[in-house]
């Protein structure tokens, strides 16, 4: 079995290396769509297989919900990608991902927040 550490690590690079992109052309100061449709374009020119705000299923206790989920990204059929733009990431904000992954049958999501000031922060979370 992988180690946590280097669960799609490969995956996590690629994405990761346009998340950086994308912050180091554009910087702080824009609201997440803008950030978030910077990246759509940075994953296709790196040809980072991904679907945007996908309508994702629930379940409770193996059954499915009528209720949904709409995370900004899943990149790779397997990677959760949710953006922020806030000054720092909030208890709010890992919950949200928390129960993202608690939710659906994906083990790992990238929480990212485009605001920080020296570069953008990632917050890797595995279930």
């Amino acid at each position: 079995m992988e180690e946590k550490s280097h669960l799609y690590s490969e995956e996590t690079f690629a994405i990761r290396g346009a998340i950086f992109e994308v912050y180091n052309v554009m910087g702080v100061g824009f609201i997440e769509p803008v950030y978030q449709e910077c990246l759509e374009r940075e994953f296709i020119k790196r040809g980072i297989p991904f679907e945007a705000r996908p309508q994702m299923r629930l379940f409770y206790k193996d059954e499915p919900l009528f209720q949904s989920l709409k995370p900004d990204f899943v990149c790779y059929g397997k990677i959760i990608v949710e953006i922020k733009a806030v000054k720092e990431f909030l208890p709010e904000h890992m919950a949200q991902m928390i129960n993202y992954l608690k939710a659906t049958t994906f083990r790992l999501g990238l929480l990212v927040n485009f605001a920080a000031e020296d570069k953008a922060a990632i917050k890797r979370m595995i279930r």
